[in-house]
């Protein structure tokens, strides 16, 4: 995937660059694959708004994947590959031999035309799923269950990967792109290689209209703020921590910089040999 730059004839055309869109061949969704996603806001059942920010947006629709590649030991073609509002990594649309259609995640080097497959006697090709034991080690891989049929749950956003390390005592060992060594499951399914649209991380938008197109809305700084709405609020000029010098919170008092919120003693912590954050 490439990105599109654009001449600085005005001051959000400067810094932009937005996908290309030149691996998309096809511009609208498989309707027996969409169901509808309503929006909200940012609310709960209650009405009470638990995460700020977010509101107004394009209309989605929901595009039904495909996670745990329920089909074993048959081969589809891909028909197309797809855009979806929902995620960053494009989705392709593979058809079976007996006609049932399905949406998995795109891995990079995916095209139309070629075959993937899901089960223990898949070749370890690009777009195929196995259990983690049948994979060569050192492979990268992407969409990995974390509970054997569960579907898989991390490593699908665009242009992540995992490393396939070793196998011991019936897991195997993944390293994150962060740098965390987890034990997963050998029977867990993952898909061969790197999920596609590598350059998502490089897009600017160039402007504030296209964040409000996806749904995200103007933040306010702490600092410019009262002392009743932030902790960080008031203050004489841009003094550091509102009436006091106290350290950054949260609007409802919790230290922002350097305090830790991962739970000290979580059910996961046995699954990680080496945290991504040395200590």
């Amino acid at each position: 995937m490439a990105l599109k730059t654009f001449r600085p004839l005005t001051p959000s055309q400067r810094f932009k660059a937005l996908p290309s869109f030149e691996e998309i061949t096809k511009s609208k969704p498989e309707k027996s694959l969409l169901e509808t996603k309503n929006r909200t806001g940012g609310r709960n059942n209650n009405g009470r708004k638990t995460s700020r920010h977010r509101g107004g947006g394009h209309k989605r629709k929901y595009r039904i994947i495909d996670f745990k590649r329920v089909r074993r030991d048959a081969v589809a073609d891909v028909i197309a590959i797809e855009y979806d509002p929902n995620r960053s990594a494009r989705l392709a649309l593979i058809q079976y031999a007996d006609g049932e259609k399905a949406y998995i995640i795109a891995a990079s080097g995916l095209s139309v035309g070629s075959k993937v497959s899901a089960g223990e006697n898949s070749e370890p090709n690009v777009g195929n799923a196995l259990p983690l034991k049948f994979i060569p080690l050192g492979l990268a891989i992407h969409n990995v269950e974390l509970v054997p049929g569960r579907g898989g749950q991390i490593v699908r956003s665009a242009g992540s990967q995992a490393i396939l390390n070793n196998r011991e005592g019936g897991y195997a060992l993944i390293k994150m792109a962060s740098g965390e060594l987890r034990r997963v499951n050998e029977n867990c399914y993952a898909t061969i290689g790197q999920v596609g649209n590598i350059e998502h991380m490089n897009v600017v938008s160039g402007k504030a209209g296209r964040s409000r197109w996806l749904g995200i809305r103007p933040q306010t700084r702490g600092m410019a703020m009262n002392p009743v709405d932030h902790p960080m609020g008031g203050g004489q000029g841009k003094s550091k921590g509102g009436g006091g010098r106290h350290h950054p919170m949260s609007p409802w008092g919790q230290l922002s910089k350097g305090f830790k919120t991962r739970q000290k003693h979580k059910q996961s912590d046995r699954f990680i040999v080496a945290r991504r954050k040395k200590k």
